[in-house]
Parts: structure tokens; sequence; C-alpha cells
């Protein structure tokens, strides 16, 4: 059976020069079990991009969106080289936002934390997320990266356009 890509979204918020990011301790069989991340999930079926980050924002943060910006599309391709058939596929919707109301909920996904930005590279987080950070400082443009990992995890392949 051919496997299908998988669409999902990610948001950086930003407030008083930190990033709002979700350190992944609660949920169970997590691919970024321990490590921080954005927020934003699974496109639901028929939604658009910006449709899927306001749901995915207010549903695991509590928080409305008021002022965001798509940034890029990260292209994340994982697993046995060996298996093509059997990698997991995924093409992320990259955003930051600036503007949002609301209070922060507690997120049945992992802890909710304002992190400074240039903290952020000392966090446990995946190889390729150092590479969007630097391009998000220092890029304005919308842009393409491809991330390719091995079945350890290991950042095998980056392309950047």
């Amino acid at each position: 059976m051919k496997r299908q890509a998988e669409l999902t979204t990610l948001c950086y918020i930003e407030k008083d020069n930190k990033y709002l990011m979700m350190h992944r301790v609660k949920k169970e069989n997590d691919i970024n079990k321990d490590k921080y991340i954005g927020v934003g999930g699974h496109f639901e079926y028929g939604e658009s991009p910006d449709e899927c980050l306001m749901r995915e924002v207010l549903e695991e943060t509590g928080l409305t969106l008021l002022e965001y910006k798509p940034r890029g599309i990260v292209t994340f391709i994982y697993g046995d080289a060996s298996k093509p058939e059997e990698r997991i596929v995924e093409y992320m919707h990259l955003y930051t936002a600036t503007k949002f109301e609301g209070e922060l909920i507690d997120c049945d996904e992992g802890e909710l934390e304002w992190i400074d930005k240039a903290s952020v590279y000392d966090l446990p987080i995946w190889e390729g997320d150092k590479i969007f950070f630097r391009l998000l400082e220092e890029r304005g443009d919308f842009f393409s990266l491809k991330l390719v990992y091995s079945e350890t995890d290991e950042l095998v392949e980056v392309e950047i356009n």
C-alpha cells in the first residue's frame, strides 16, 4: 500500500523576543518526545493551512492568533532509506505569529513555555529545527526547506531554496 504524505502546520508565536514552545513530555508514542517544538498539528480533511493553524493553536494553547505570517514549507522525510515505500513524508507549513489574544491553557501534549530566542539552540530540538530557526532569523522571504532523517533520527540531507 502506498503511503500518503502527512500535511501539518507549525507556528512559533513571538512575544518579548521569545518563542512560545511546547516541551513534548505528555503524549504517548510521540516522535517528538522530550523535544521542544512550536505549536501546530495535522490538517483535518478539507482544511486550508491557515484554518489548520488557527484550530491547532487554539486547541493547544487557548490563544487566538490575530496576526500571523506563512514563512516556509518544510519537507521532512524520515525512515529507512533502503525501504522508500515505508518512509514518512511530511509537508509542514511553517508560520510565525506576533499578535494574539487569550490566556494560555494546559495542553495534553506537553508543557508550554516562553523561551528566549537566543536560547532555543541549547534546547533538545531536532537538528533540522536549528536550520529553520536560522532561516526565520535571517530571511524575511518565504522559503522551502527539505530535511531528510535516517531511521536513527540523524539528519542526513538538507536542501534550501
